[in-house]
């Protein structure tokens, strides 16, 4: 990060208590004043644990690569996508019943799959798209796919009806396609991995890690300047964009010449200016760091005419963060956490949900985790 961002973008921990332990259920963690605003508060119970092993057929389809996650009121279930680029089967995604009460979370059913459909109407062929995310908008079904860097297919968010058809497309902002020389553009597969609807219609999508023009990916040392763009849902179009630090690498690799990582795989809008932010890290021989981030985008930057945010000399204030929750400081072993939903428990209180990509890998798992929300940002 250079000197030109302003401090605000570190995060800290702030007046966090943990109860018990986190296999528990019961357990609570609580962050009772981000950023030093009390009013952003936020407190957690545990309510357990539900796996789904990898190789589960439903339909003659195999269930897995969940990478978005969002409750529908009307049904009482929630909507899943899949990352599957139609190989195993069509880009699809899922309605589940998730069975979770204040006793804990009981299991996971699989309702239904619905088959998402291109612009003319037909089934996406093998490796056109890259299903990552998923919200239920006013207008229909919000998903995104990450495109392809290697492809050069330009990653996008389109509204899709309740059977998966095409309704229309988000306009993707200059600076995001990718280029064959690298120069600009996405990374591939660090691209649009998060989205939140907020309760105003806007709809904000968010990187993984930075453009190729904005700056490095994370490493053990330094982290990320990932671009988040915010839309008018009504019509797609672009009205600012913010920068959201990805913090470094929390974990060297235990394995001899091992890879790691570290990226935004998630957002939840809480308000229209607060979001929850999953940061997902790996490292081979060692496995994932999951962080749950509060971050406030009210006095961040709007760098929508910033070309290159690594060459600029303009003052920028990226989003304020604050972990909100460590899940393995509490005690779980998280998988490849890249879905958070608000949602409700079969008792009426309100539920905060996580789900895993499982990358259909026998070595993974399917991996949903319930939380009880005691208290959230007051507006």
């Amino acid at each position: 990060m250079t000197k030109r961002f302003l401090a605000t973008a570190a995060f800290v921990l702030l007046s966090s208590t943990v109860t018990v332990s986190a296999t528990d259920i019961g357990a609570t963690f609580a962050t009772a004043c981000p950023f030093g605003d009390c009013a952003a508060g936020i407190s957690l119970s545990y309510l357990g644990e539900f796996v789904i092993p990898t190789g589960h057929m439903e339909n003659g389809v195999e269930f897995g690569g969940i990478s978005g996650l969002d409750f529908d009121a009307a049904s009482g279930h929630y909507i899943a996508i899949s990352d599957d680029r139609s190989d195993k089967a069509p880009a699809r995604f899922y309605e589940l019943d998730v069975d979770v009460d204040a006793s804990g979370l009981k299991g996971v059913s699989i309702v239904k799959h619905v088959t998402l459909k291109d612009k003319n109407g037909e089934p996406f062929a093998a490796r056109t798209v890259d299903p990552e995310s998923i919200r239920l908008g006013k207008d229909g079904i919000y998903w995104g796919s990450e495109g392809d860097g290697k492809a050069l297919l330009p990653p996008f968010i389109r509204v899709a009806s309740p059977d998966g058809s095409f309704v229309r497309e988000f306009k993707l902002p200059e600076g995001f396609a990718p280029t064959a020389d690298k120069s600009t553009g996405i990374r591939d597969n660090l691209a649009f991995e998060d989205l939140a609807v907020a309760p105003s219609g806007d709809v904000f999508v968010g990187l993984e890690a930075a453009l190729y023009q904005d700056g490095p990916n994370p490493s053990l040392t330094s982290g990320s300047l990932s671009r988040i763009i915010r839309y008018d849902g009504a019509t797609g179009e672009p009205k600012a964009q913010y920068v959201y630090p990805v913090s470094p690498i929390p974990q060297a690799a235990t394995k001899a010449d091992g890879g790691n990582d570290n990226g935004m795989s998630e957002m939840l809008a809480l308000d229209d200016h607060r979001l929850l932010a999953v940061e997902r890290s790996y490292a081979q021989g060692f496995g994932n760091n999951v962080k749950i981030m509060m971050m406030d985008l009210t006095d961040a930057t709007d760098v929508s005419a910033i070309a290159s945010l690594a060459r600029n000399d303009e003052r920028v204030v990226p989003a304020r963060k604050s972990q909100a929750l460590d899940l393995r400081a509490i005690g779980l072993v998280p998988d490849n956490i890249e879905a958070m939903s608000l949602g409700k428990a079969k008792d009426g209180s309100d539920v905060l949900i996580l789900g895993s990509d499982n990358n259909f890998s026998p070595a993974q798992k399917t991996q949903f985790y319930a939380f009880k929300i005691l208290s959230r940002p007051q507006s």
